[in-house]
């Protein structure tokens, strides 16, 4: 008589594999806001105001994050057409933020502030930019996932999914609010 014991306490596998990733991507920002207090401290540095726009794009984020749970919720109580719904606006909300990413690297140029210029501008540009590479990211797997809930029959198995989508863009979002209030208090 052979014995099968099971642990339903394991952890997913791709969870691990998401919050490895996760601890990469925080290694990653430390390094650069590390990078960027250094070389601010060496001087000839050019402080300047962040625009407006990068504010938008804060509270577009945290509302993007409060869809992304209602997504989970609606798909944990089988509300089908709910969590598409609000996978949808989650999506869109993040198309608006990197809108205003854009429109705040922008509105930096109009000031005088260029990627290849002033190294306190050039920072600001390539860590947005990164983390805007990463939202980016997160958009092409949220995207897949809504074209299989509206192409293909509900799926409770896809749970796992949805809930790592939901774990990544939670991160990007308060990696974003910690980048912000970083910008907020370093840049002047």
């Amino acid at each position: 008589m052979s014995t099968t014991i099971t642990n339903h306490n394991r952890f997913h596998p791709l969870k691990f594999a998401l919050w490895l990733g996760i601890a990469s991507m925080i290694m990653l920002f430390a390094a650069l806001t590390s990078a960027y207090i250094i070389r601010k401290a060496q001087g000839n540095w050019v402080d300047f105001r962040m625009p407006a726009i990068f504010w938008f794009d804060t509270v577009v984020i945290i509302i993007s994050s409060i869809t992304m749970q209602w997504t989970v919720r609606a798909f944990r109580r089988f509300q089908v057409n709910a969590c598409k719904i609000a996978l949808t606006i989650t999506l869109l909300l993040g198309i608006i933020f990197l809108i205003g990413q854009y429109r705040g690297w922008s509105a930096m140029e109009e000031m005088g502030i260029y990627i290849n210029g002033n190294p306190s501008g050039s920072f600001v540009y390539v860590i947005s930019g990164v983390h805007a590479a990463h939202i980016v990211g997160g958009l092409v797997i949220m995207l897949s996932l809504l074209l299989k809930m509206v192409t293909s029959t509900f799926n409770p198995n896809r749970l796992v999914r949805v809930e790592l989508m939901s774990t990544y863009w939670h991160f990007v979002d308060v990696l974003w609010i910690y980048l912000f209030i970083f910008f907020q208090i370093n840049i002047f």
